[in-house]
C-alpha cells in the first residue's frame, strides 16, 4: 500500500505540472492610460492683481497657463500711437490702453516672471478688433504690431532696464486667440506666414481633440452642459456671465453662479477623465465677472483636478510641443 501511494502521488503530480504546461500564459497588463489634460487659458490679460491670483494658484496646483496677451495693454497713454489696427488710424482701441507709464512696468514685470514659471505667453492681438473681415494683409498687419510692440515694450515705453532674456519671451508667442473667437479663411492663411504654431479661436460640441491644418494645430473651447437644464454653453467665464444674469452683475447670486460653474466644469471633467480622455479646454479673462464667481470656481476646480498624479494642467504652447516632438519621433523611428 505505501508503494502504491507513491505511485499515485508521483501521477497526481504529473499531471499537474504537464496541465501547467498547457495553461494560457499569463495576460499581459492593460496599457497605462494617458494622463487626462485640461488646457486653461486667460485673454487679455490686463489686471496685475489677477496676474499675481493666476500665479499664486499656478504655484499651489502645479498648472502651467497661457496667457493670451492684448497688446495694447503694453503701451501707456503717451506711446498710444505705437499702434495702428487695420483700417484705423493710429492710437484706436476697443479695450482701450494702459494707464499709465507705471502700469507697463508691472505689467511687463508679470509677464517676464509668468514667463520664467513655465508659463505660455500668447498673442490676443492687440486693439480688440473683430477681424472677421479682415484680408490676410490686415492679420499680418496685426500680428506685426502685437510682435514689434511685445519685443520692444521696454524702449517704446521708456522703461529700463529692459530684463535680459526679455525679447526671447516675445520670439516664444507662437500661439494666438482672435478676439471675440472670430476667425476666417485670411486668418488661417496668415497664421503660418507669421510663425505661428497654434489657435485657439475654435468653439466644438464638448471637447474636441486638435487637428493640425497647414502648420497651424486647431484648437477649439468646447461648449459643455450646464446648469439645471444642462444646455450647453462655451466653456468661458463671459459666456457663463451672459447665461447667469445677461452681462449684468448679480453679485446676490455670486455663489449659486458659482456652483454651478464648478458644477458644470467638473461634469465635463469626469466626463473625459473617466472616458476618451479628449483635452478639456477652459477660458477666462481677469475681469471678475459676479463678484469673481467664476474665478473661485476655478480655483476650486483647479485645486481639485490639477493636482491629480493622472492629470497634467498643461499650457497650449506645451500641449502642441510635445504632440510634434512626437510626430518627429515617431517619423524617425519609421
Amino acid at each position: 500500500m505505501p508503494r502504491l501511494s507513491r505511485v499515485v502521488a508521483f501521477s497526481v503530480a504529473s499531471l499537474a505540472a504537464a496541465g501547467a504546461a498547457f495553461a494560457d500564459p499569463p495576460a499581459a497588463p492593460a496599457p497605462a492610460r494617458p494622463k487626462q489634460a485640461v488646457i486653461i487659458s486667460f485673454d487679455s490679460a490686463r489686471d496685475i492683481s489677477q496676474w499675481e491670483r493666476s500665479r499664486a494658484l499656478a504655484q499651489r496646483t502645479g498648472a502651467h497657463f497661457t496667457y493670451f496677451v492684448s497688446c495694447v495693454f503694453l503701451l501707456s497713454p503717451e506711446a498710444r500711437k505705437e499702434y495702428t489696427a487695420p483700417g484705423k488710424t493710429s492710437g484706436k482701441s476697443n479695450i482701450g490702453f494702459a494707464a499709465s507709464k507705471q502700469e507697463v512696468a508691472d505689467r511687463l514685470k508679470q509677464i517676464n516672471l509668468a514667463a520664467s514659471e513655465g508659463h505660455d505667453i500668447g498673442s490676443h492681438g492687440c486693439g480688440h478688433f473683430d477681424g472677421k473681415d479682415w484680408s490676410k494683409a490686415d492679420w499680418l498687419n496685426e500680428f506685426g504690431s502685437f510682435k514689434r510692440i511685445l519685443e520692444n515694450a521696454y524702449p517704446i515705453n521708456a522703461i529700463t532696464p529692459e530684463p535680459a532674456g526679455w525679447r526671447e519671451i516675445a520670439r516664444k508667442a507662437v500661439g494666438f486667440r482672435a478676439p471675440y473667437l472670430s476667425a476666417n479663411k485670411a486668418l488661417y492663411e496668415a497664421l503660418p506666414a507669421a510663425g505661428y504654431l497654434f489657435d485657439a479661436s475654435g468653439v466644438s460640441r464638448g471637447p474636441a481633440r486638435p487637428a493640425t491644418v497647414s502648420g497651424i494645430t486647431r484648437f477649439s473651447l468646447p461648449q459643455i452642459p450646464e446648469g439645471p437644464d444642462t444646455r450647453r454653453v462655451i466653456a468661458m467665464d463671459y459666456n457663463l456671465y451672459v447665461r447667469h444674469s445677461g452681462g449684468f452683475e448679480r453679485p446676490s447670486k455670486a455663489g449659486e453662479f458659482a456652483n454651478r460653474t464648478y458644477d458644470a466644469f467638473r461634469a465635463a471633467f469626469d466626463a473625459q477623465y473617466q472616458g476618451k480622455r479628449v483635452p478639456l479646454e477652459l477660458g477666462f479673462h481677469f475681469t471678475l465677472m459676479n463678484d469673481g464667481a467664476y474665478w473661485k470656481a476655478l480655483e476650486r476646480f483647479a485645486g481639485e483636478v490639477c493636482t491629480k498624479a493622472d492629470v497634467e494642467c498643461i499650457s497650449y504652447r506645451d500641449y502642441v510641443s510635445r504632440g510634434r516632438d512626437g510626430e518627429k519621433q515617431a517619423s524617425v523611428g519609421g
